[in-house]
């Protein structure tokens, strides 16, 4: 396996991190292939996809006190990562047809202490960027795409976590590509650049010390993983999309709500999400029979008791009771795809 041999030609070397600005070797060749790969300008590589969004908090200046928009229906990290910050993470529903940021209730929770908007694009599937971006520019509001989960996934030809100000993924060992742990935020934007760079290395960027700085490396071990994934992944996509291909033609009778491709939209594939009133039934019965389905988010973050709010989001709690999430990654074979169809007819 070409990752293990990378690792051991790391380990000999003897260079396990770098505390210089640019950070290792391996993992600037990483950043450059990252780049290439989303096509943006610079990628700069932290320790996880929560260090990408602290970082990029961070760069944008965010103190106690302001608002950052974002769905309650993601995973908890994205809220974390406000918190940590110092900000406030103001709660946004969500659309029925692909779980990501209404842009309706976006412009309604706006006001004069909101910092910035931070859509998820859930899934793999692609928030809508047009509608969100009018509203940005409307208020003159800087935007984090959270693309943890849509790496490989483009509208219109262009990659998410492109759009806008910064975009920030992850490689944690679940997603389309895994580093063990590890993300990278990709920007256009030099000054950004310079400000993660600074924020991931105790404040000493480009320009020597900086205001405030974390220690969110990455190792050379965990880059040189990625550096090779990320070639890789391509062939992992191809595989992905099959498996969805093959479970939505066998499944497509069974009265559900499917995933799909809007016009001009291409997933990655990362969940193959569900939703259906007897998904508890169908959940059990696939656990039970050795299918590793989840239902991600049975419990959005607004309804976590650290961020317990009275705010109502309808559509995200209809999701929360209705979402069922299938593995159709690159291990998931036709076979098992085959039976995991024939598992959930047997459920309903």
């Amino acid at each position: 396996m070409e990752e293990r041999r990378a690792i051991s030609s790391v380990l000999k070397n003897g260079q396990l991190t770098s505390a210089s600005v640019a950070g290792g070797r391996h993992v600037q060749a990483f950043e450059k292939a990252a780049a290439s790969y989303v096509g943006a300008k610079y990628a700069v590589a932290v320790s996880s996809g929560t260090a990408a969004l602290q970082a990029s908090l961070h760069a944008l200046d965010v103190k106690r006190g302001d608002e950052i928009l974002m769905p309650s229906f993601t995973f908890v990290a994205t809220a974390n990562a406000v918190v940590s910050a110092g900000a406030r993470p103001v709660f946004v529903d969500i659309t029925r047809h692909n779980y990501t940021m209404d842009p309706d209730d976006l412009a309604k929770k706006i006001t004069k202490k909101t910092k910035a908007i931070m859509p998820v694009h859930l899934y793999g599937n692609v928030a809508p960027v047009d509608q969100i971006s009018e509203v940005a520019k409307k208020n003159n509001l800087p935007v984090i795409e959270d693309s943890a989960q849509s790496l490989g996934s483009t509208f219109r030809g262009r990659h998410t976590g492109t759009f806008f100000d910064l975009g920030c993924f992850s490689m944690y060992t679940s997603k389309v590509i895994t580093a063990g742990e590890g993300g990278f935020v990709v920007t256009d934007d030099q000054d950004l650049r310079d400000k993660l760079l600074a924020v991931r290395n105790h404040g000493i960027g480009p320009g020597g010390p900086h205001a405030f700085g974390l220690n969110l490396r990455l190792p050379e071990i965990n880059a040189v993983i990625a550096g090779i994934q990320i070639e890789k992944l391509p062939k992992f996509l191809k595989t992905r999309r099959r498996n969805a291909a093959h479970l939505t033609k066998l499944i497509s009778d069974m009265g559900i709500q499917l995933p799909g491709e809007p016009r001009d939209v291409r997933v990655n594939w990362y969940l193959y999400t569900i939703a259906t009133s007897d998904r508890d039934k169908i959940l059990r019965k696939l656990n039970q029979s050795g299918v590793g389905a989840t239902a991600y988010y049975s419990q959005p973050v607004h309804k976590n008791p650290f961020y317990k709010r009275a705010v109502r989001l309808s559509v995200t709690d209809w999701a929360s009771a209705h979402v069922l999430s299938l593995p159709v990654h690159p291990q998931v074979s036709i076979k098992d795809i085959e039976y995991i169809a024939k598992t959930m007819r047997g459920a309903l």
